[in-house]
């Protein structure tokens, strides 16, 4: 479950709950293939100019794991990245 989300025009930062047992590797390509899909089917015109390579999103991506007690602070960061 997603708890922050913020977009950058270079990258984004996503505060999300995940089981133990869930392959975090999996989870990312998935949400990176579905948001791809969902972005160029709702602003393909818009995207047109730009849009020219075979993938949407960059292959890499950082992960990190926080505790319970660093939470507030994590989303406090990602939704003040515009500020």
């Amino acid at each position: 479950m997603i708890q922050a989300i913020e977009c950058m025009p270079d990258h984004m930062h996503i505060l999300f709950d995940a089981p133990p047992q869930i392959n975090l590797a999996n989870y990312i390509n998935a949400y990176k293939s579905a948001s791809s899909r969902r972005i160029r089917q709702e602003y393909s015109k818009q995207l047109e100019p730009y849009y020219w390579k075979p993938s949407f999103w960059s292959l890499s991506y950082y992960i990190g794991s926080i505790s319970d007690r660093n939470e507030e602070t994590v989303k406090q960061y990602i939704q003040h990245q515009k500020d």
